[in-house]
């Protein structure tokens, strides 16, 4: 283990040599705690981590640097450590991230997508958005994730990121909204970081989001690119476009266009829709698993894969390590579970993470040792018709039950399938760790 751990810092400090571009004021144990941590993780390979970091440092300006290593890595993952481990003694989940959906309202309207249908008066309230934010900092939660609709509707988005400047932001945007002012100002304040959406090439993104808005996204990541301010790309992954949007070329546009990290979401049916046709196929899900393990080879980029990542983190991270507050300020338990037990509104972060609905969630995860099938909704949709049945759990969108009541069939089916496929993927995978 001494051995190991002597590679470890070795290696770290090789990592320092090459960021020679960081500010001064990011020290160096500091930076190596950090990449320490990631590499235990198994997340990454030594050479990509080192590479990644490196492009990290040659692309983004200082002052977003130095807001990334001490708001997020520092304070994240090391300093409010303390304050997790204290909550957990009182029963409190370790909280790493809150997901936050401000508004629902939208200026695209893409097919398929239910933010059409919200008006500006069911916004979260400042008061409300900014409460969020300091209960999660008692709580030790230094991350903050913020979605929608599209944020950048907000006309007071830059208040509460000027006013929390002691945490870090990502914020998910179509890119319609970042202008040149815009991303300036997001450069200036160092603590947010955006994702841009996107469905895979020109045809397929205008085809689904409007003509002209894959263009769009290639210029605003110019922009971004230019003045330094770290962004990455968010793909939802259907059985249409998977193939397309783990390709080599895409990658290297991705890499090529600046992107430092590039979340995969498949699509998943929670909002009324009646089919799961557009979900990618159990055999596509192992295929994003394969591509994801070759491209964290070959390509500097942070790939993470929303339910292929899962035996990093111990299955479904629901209600443990992340929740969601929507723009009515139901607490929900994940972005896709539509359902809660609690608001925000008349009840404390922490009595709302305490509620009956989270803990059962809690007790049952995870929901199969095979770390690969970690959803409760997708893989084990058994399991979330049970705690969904809980005394107080009401649905929060009109059109949730849809999920339980009429896919039943085609999700059990569904998981038979992925079950079948990913029993020998689990197994070998255990072998290795």
């Amino acid at each position: 283990m001494g051995i190991k751990k002597k590679l470890r810092g070795k290696i770290a400090g090789y990592a320092i040599k090459a960021l020679v571009k960081f500010p001064q004021t990011v020290s160096e144990p500091l930076i190596k705690v950090v990449l320490e941590k990631i590499w235990r993780q198994k997340i990454t390979n030594v050479h990509q981590m080192l590479a990644s970091v490196k492009r990290l440092s040659d692309t983004t300006s200082k002052n977003c640097q130095e807001k990334l290593f001490e708001n997020l890595a520092f304070r994240g993952l090391i300093e409010n450590q303390k304050i997790r481990d204290e909550g957990a003694r009182h029963g409190l989940p370790p909280l790493h991230t809150i997901l936050i959906s401000p508004t629902m309202r939208c200026n695209l309207k893409c097919s398929g997508c239910y933010s059409k249908n919200y008006q500006k008066k069911y916004d979260l309230t400042f008061e409300i958005f900014d409460k969020v934010i300091k209960e999660g900092k008692e709580m030790g939660v230094a991350f903050f994730t913020i979605l929608g609709g599209e944020p950048f509707l907000r006309d007071d988005l830059f208040s509460l990121f000027e006013k929390h400047s002691d945490v870090y932001f990502q914020v998910y945007t179509n890119s319609t909204l970042l202008n040149e002012e815009v991303v300036k100002k997001l450069a200036e304040m160092g603590n947010v970081t955006t994702q841009l959406s996107i469905e895979g090439f020109k045809e397929r993104d205008d085809k689904r989001r409007g003509k002209g808005h894959f263009e769009k996204v290639m210029t605003t990541m110019d922009i971004l690119s230019e003045h330094g301010a770290p962004f990455g790309y968010s793909v939802c992954v259907t059985r249409e476009n998977v193939e397309e949007v783990v390709s080599d070329e895409f990658l290297e546009l991705m890499t090529q266009r600046g992107g430092v990290v590039g979340w995969y979401f498949p699509y998943m049916p929670v909002c009324g829709d009646r089919t799961t046709e557009p979900m990618p196929l159990p055999e596509q899900r192992k295929l994003m698993k394969e591509r994801r393990d070759y491209i964290r080879t070959h390509y500097p980029i942070l790939i993470i894969d929303f339910w292929n990542d899962a035996p990093y983190v111990g299955g479904c991270i629901s209600a443990r390590y992340y929740c969601h507050i929507n723009n009515f300020g139901d607490v929900e338990p994940c972005i896709f579970t539509h359902f809660a037990q609690a608001n925000i509104k008349n009840r404390s972060l922490k009595e709302a993470l305490n509620c009956e609905f989270f803990k059962e969630i809690r007790s049952r995860q995870p929901f199969n040792k095979n770390l690969f099938l970690p959803c409760p909704l997708i893989d084990h949709p058994w399991e979330s018709g049970t705690f969904l049945k809980i005394p107080g759990v009401y649905p929060t969108h009109p059109q949730a039950p849809t999920l339980i009541e009429d896919l039943k069939d085609d999700l059990d089916k569904y998981s038979q399938d992925v079950y079948y496929i990913y029993t020998p993927v689990w197994e070998e995978w255990a072998k290795q760790k």
